[in-house]
């Protein structure tokens, strides 16, 4: 039952570097082992019953999501904010309300003030949320908390922990806790699906709209697998783009680096993430609905459009 959280129970005992050869190992073996299944699980494409596509005949959605883990990719987000409204683009920035400080009011308000989007992280992103219905429940309460006072309606799950069975409690709309394909991640129990889906309480109509992210994140891409180009980002996008589904990049701030110096251990370069809006732009121009996460979940649950369950 805990074997998915070892890695945050023994991570402090391990140092940093270390943590990353280790990671780089065991990302090596898998992606030999499952490349029947990532980064294309082909059985992911097939539409939930009574899907109607996408608003005004668009080809796909795009959503594009950050999950801002450290102080620095607080300190940071502004350079993405920048970056993003100079190519035509807007996302949602996902806080972590208890790990590195108070999270910044006038960040926040500013986000929001752009028609950019404000979610909660997890709550101190210590791999801890999902080890015991105790501790979930003490936290969720915390974290609902942090969703009114920022008058956020979406959660994204920390590691990409989950459990649907606990998390009916959090006042949440949307969630990201889940993903097409993804053998790399502690709990690689997969969606198996590129489109939404809501997930329903057995015990009452409250629920959730559940946004699988269907590219593979920044940090397993650059910082793991020591990716030199954006390939596999675009190849995945064109894929999902045949498939009529949603497109959904999550990435850090914390990762990237703006300034062109040279890279840290833990850093890429913010010009793959430039370039690949940049290639969204040109291949794609108006045939694909970019949306937020907020504004998706709301086309999906009151417009009735059928989305598996």
């Amino acid at each position: 039952m805990l074997k998915k959280y070892l890695f945050y129970a023994l991570k402090p005992l391990i140092p940093r570097w270390t943590q990353l050869i280790l990671r780089r190992k065991i990302a090596s073996y898998k992606r030999a082992k499952y490349t029947d299944v990532w980064p294309i699980d082909p059985k992911a494409a097939t539409p939930p019953e009574g899907w109607k596509g996408w608003p005004d005949g668009k080809k796909f959605a795009l959503v594009l999501s950050h999950d801002v883990d450290t102080k620095k990719g607080h300190d940071q987000a502004e350079k993405l904010i920048q970056l993003e409204e100079q190519l035509g683009f807007r996302s949602c920035f996902n806080f972590v309300p208890e790990r590195y400080g108070n999270v910044s009011a006038n960040l926040i308000k500013m986000i929001q003030a752009k028609d950019f989007e404000v979610g909660v992280h997890g709550l101190h992103h210590d791999g801890k949320l999902f080890w015991s219905k105790q501790i979930f429940d003490q936290r969720a309460q915390k974290i609902n908390l942090y969703l009114k006072q920022w008058n956020a309606s979406g959660f994204t799950s920390p590691a990409m922990h989950h459990n649907f069975g606990w998390m009916h409690i959090l006042n949440a709309t949307h969630c990201i806790s889940t993903f097409d394909t993804d053998p790399f991640e502690p709990q690689p129990d997969a969606a198996g699906t590129i489109f939404p889906f809501y997930v329903q309480n057995g015990h009452s109509e409250k629920g959730w709209l559940e946004l699988p992210y269907t590219l593979p994140q920044d940090f397993t891409l650059f910082v793991i697998m020591k990716e030199k180009n954006i390939d596999i980002w675009k190849n995945k996008l064109d894929w999902v783009a045949s498939k009529g589904g949603m497109a959904l990049l999550n990435t850090h701030p914390d990762y990237m680096n703006f300034s062109g110096d040279r890279l840290g251990s833990e850093e890429y370069s913010a010009k793959f993430y430039e370039n690949f809006l940049k290639y969204i732009k040109k291949e794609y121009r108006d045939s694909f609905w970019h949306v937020l996460p907020e504004e998706l979940t709301e086309y999906i649950l009151e417009g009735s459009i059928m989305v598996a369950a």
